[in-house]
């Protein structure tokens, strides 16, 4: 990956030497790439560890080469639209209580320090920043952050809330069971 300085990775959990988990650490650590990461294990947890250390997406075996396909070309088709908007000028800081999303710079503070997002949730929480307090679907997130139009039943949406309120704080992101999630903020 340091050689070849890929635009995205494609990653297996069982590897030889060390595991996918420490590659992606490493690549991350190196230069943000966009990582899908491949595994047999559907435990929630390990899909929580995965997208922890950085992937953006997680997919478990056995899938579809379409599928795998079409996700690549999301996370890829999201990395050109960051690019883009990181070129297009907006003028100053989003600020919704002690949360701060910085939409140049794709940077986001809590209480005045900085949080590491990957792409994915750089996007999913600017998305639900756009309407706070209001309830967007699953299924309206993955449309607007995934770019799938029909996704019914994944856990993807899910589990980058969770890895979400870990890093800014779970009492941000409300869970409105059987329709999805909204970013809470302070009352004006």
């Amino acid at each position: 990956a340091q050689a070849w300085q890929p635009d995205a990775l494609v990653l297996d959990i069982m590897l030889p030497g060390f595991d996918g988990l420490e590659v992606c650490r490493r690549v991350q650590a190196q230069r943000p790439v966009p990582v899908l990461m491949l595994t047999a294990r559907d435990d929630e947890t390990d899909m929580l560890v995965g997208l922890g250390v950085g992937a953006d997406d997680y997919m478990t075996k056995p899938f579809s080469m379409r599928e795998l396909a079409a996700r690549v070309h999301v996370l890829l088709r999201r990395v050109e639209r960051a690019a883009q908007a990181a070129h297009t000028p907006r003028t100053g800081i989003l600020r919704l209580g002690e949360l701060e999303i910085d939409h140049a710079q794709r940077r986001v503070r809590v209480r005045g320090s900085d949080v590491h997002l990957t792409p994915t949730e750089f996007d999913l929480l600017v998305c639900l920043a756009n309407t706070p307090r209001a309830v967007l679907s699953r299924e309206q997130l993955l449309a607007e952050v995934w770019d799938w139009a029909d996704a019914s039943g994944t856990r993807t949406v899910d589990s980058h809330i969770k890895a979400l309120r870990r890093k800014i704080g779970a009492e941000r992101i409300r869970t409105v069971h059987g329709v999805g999630y909204a970013l809470e903020t302070p009352a004006a």
